[in-house]
């Protein structure tokens, strides 16, 4: 596919997201599916915004909602879909599911369903790229929910403390399932983080994915030329419940007004010009990739203690 500009290409690809997780919204009934799934639908312009400027050699760790990480960092759709199916020919074989998804071939290292457990991870990969003197930049993308946890505190410290090549990516969508940061923090976020002097940035406009890359090519940048860790919140909006495909404004604790005011910026709302052109060319990909899924074998019995150590 050729792109005439950047807004296009980044257009592209988010669109490829929310096409992408509407369609396992309507496998997910059949049961096709073999995993819970939290979906990135509003949130995808944050992902391709990011991982614009980001090398293959260069790694990511993202949270349990983890799609649009996987796509937009380079993973194979089609591995993406039969590891959701539980196929063996799955980027896990089969074994990780949604909330597991990796491609390290491509520097996405995976994710996980332990909230903010791979914010250490990120950390002693940055460690292993100073060590090694890897010119490497390395990602930790976590939720607000994550801030709650004791290790994202102690890789803040861990970090600073070495003066790690790691950009710490708060995606914030305001939400820990149904408990916004107001009910449970006393702090604010970007202010505590800077009492480890970590520089602290934010980026409001989650919607804008031209904004997302400009800005964050600059920290990329800063983290290459300097080697020390950055911090970024990104603020955005998820369309869907926490963990699911179907809406959840009945539970009270969001409006649906809140909604339509994210997507009177969305892009993918808006310019329909563009879904319209190149809807078609995504959903080739998605009935070719979820044939794959479908026609794929299962994995057998010689698999079941493959790769475990």
């Amino acid at each position: 596919m050729l792109f005439t500009n950047i807004y296009e290409e980044l257009f592209f690809l988010a669109l490829k997201i929310r096409l992408v997780e509407e369609k396992v919204i309507d496998l997910y009934p059949s049961d096709k599916i073999q995993s819970p799934v939290h979906l990135s639908i509003g949130q995808e312009a944050v992902a391709v915004g990011v991982c614009r400027s980001l090398t293959p050699s260069d790694l990511l760790f993202s949270s349990y909602r983890g799609h649009a990480f996987y796509m937009a960092k380079g993973g194979d759709l089609r591995a993406m879909f039969a590891e959701l199916c539980g196929k063996v020919t799955g980027c896990c074989e089969g074994k990780g599911g949604s909330m597991h998804l990796a491609a390290p071939e491509v520097g996405m290292m995976g994710a996980s369903a332990i909230v903010a457990s791979t914010i250490p991870h990120a950390v002693g990969a940055a460690l292993a790229a100073k060590l090694l003197k890897k010119e490497q930049v390395i990602v930790a993308v976590f939720g607000d929910g994550a801030v709650d946890e004791g290790v994202y505190h102690e890789s803040l410290n861990i970090a600073a403390l070495h003066a790690l090549p790691v950009i710490f990516l708060f995606e914030n969508n305001g939400l820990a399932v149904h408990s916004r940061m107001a009910d449970r923090h006393s702090f604010n976020v970007l202010d505590h983080v800077k009492t480890y002097n970590i520089p602290v940035h934010l980026i409001e406009e989650g919607y804008d994915f031209v904004r997302v890359d400009q800005e964050f090519r600059k920290i990329v940048d800063l983290v290459r030329d300097t080697s020390t860790p950055q911090f970024v919140e990104i603020r955005t909006y998820r369309y869907k419940e926490h963990v699911g495909v179907a809406d959840d404004f009945e539970a009270g604790y969001r409006s649906r007004q809140e909604l339509e005011d994210w997507k009177a910026n969305d892009p993918l709302v808006i310019n329909q010009d563009l879904v319209n052109k190149f809807t078609p060319v995504i959903a080739a990909e998605i009935d070719d990739a979820v044939m794959f899924a479908e026609q794929s074998p299962w994995p057998g019995q010689s698999d079941l203690l493959k790769d475990v150590w």
